[in-house]
């Protein structure tokens, strides 16, 4: 039987004031780039929403990877997501980072251009500074 566990919502979490922010081109590596996105989402809904002003720009729509993560308070419970969107593992590493910085009712979403080069591990170096900058900028 799979270990389940709950987390729950102490009220002091870090959360985004906006919809929705976005920072362009703060990584470059090898020909690849990274922006990172976050914004405040309490529901499906919103997750919805979020994507889509991301998906707007073509340049995000056409992007290789947009991979995210949601951490969203109910009731006092934590809820969570992500989405690796081909980016296999990399939605994970958000929703790490956000779990240790106890980040809630946030989305970020982390963008890769792939430049033609193959970035192995530093893949996931690039994820997590992207998503610590994020977090940074929460405040």
């Amino acid at each position: 039987m799979p270990k389940q566990s709950t987390q729950f919502d102490f009220g002091d979490s870090r959360k985004p004031t906006q919809g929705f922010v976005l920072h362009e081109k703060i990584i470059e590596d090898r020909g690849s780039k990274y922006s990172v996105s976050y914004g405040l989402v309490t529901g499906k809904d919103d997750i919805k929403t979020f994507l889509k002003t991301l998906k707007k720009n073509k340049k995000y729509a056409k992007a290789t990877h947009n991979t995210w993560a949601v951490r969203i308070t109910h009731d006092g419970a934590i809820y969570e997501s992500k989405n690796d969107d081909g980016e296999t593992g990399a939605g994970m590493v958000i929703l790490r980072i956000m779990q240790k910085e106890d980040v809630t009712d946030c989305i970020i979403c982390v963008t890769r251009w792939f430049g033609g080069v193959k970035l192995m591990g530093d893949r996931f170096r690039h994820v997590q500074d992207a998503t610590k900058y994020a977090i940074d900028k929460l405040e």
